[in-house]
């Protein structure tokens, strides 16, 4: 019996060290590198936003063969819109669990004619207004691959 816990697994304490010794000098290397990129990083977020409301307008469309209108705007994601087009095949509990906003704390804005596309669904940026350039342009749907 004594042998069989002499052999139990486990780590020794050098094998745990060495495993936070390469764990630190990892985090070492990246996070000054993801520091130094939060407005790339607040970017990305916004085109994945972009993707996921495309996404779910687009099963909006299939289930109601329109998009919703600039007026019913993006709440008819959550909600059953009034008002034309009507919805009448909505899908119950909708199309999206909650409504993202953009990584500057602003709505996504959406427009059905788009003035790009057949949607436009787009953040304003930093300065939320329209234009800008670096942080402060806008990123749109139809900028996106």
């Amino acid at each position: 019996m004594r042998a069989r816990h002499s052999n139990a697994g486990g780590f020794t304490l050098i094998e745990v060290m060495v495993v936070v010794v390469i764990l630190s000098i990892l985090a070492a290397i990246l996070i000054p590198k993801v520091m130094d990129r939060p407005d790339a990083a607040r970017i990305t977020k916004a085109r994945n936003d972009l993707r996921a409301i495309e996404s779910a307008l687009n099963l909006y469309r299939l289930d109601n063969f329109n998009y919703p209108s600039t007026d019913q705007g993006l709440q008819a994601l959550l909600e059953k819109p009034a008002g034309s087009p009507e919805a009448k095949n909505w899908k119950e509990g909708g199309y999206l669990p909650h409504m993202p906003i953009d990584p500057w704390g602003n709505v996504y804005q959406y427009l059905q004619p788009g003035k790009h596309s057949e949607i436009d669904i787009y953040s304003l940026g930093a300065d939320n207004r329209v234009g800008g350039e670096g942080r402060n342009s806008d990123i749109g749907n139809w900028q996106i691959d």
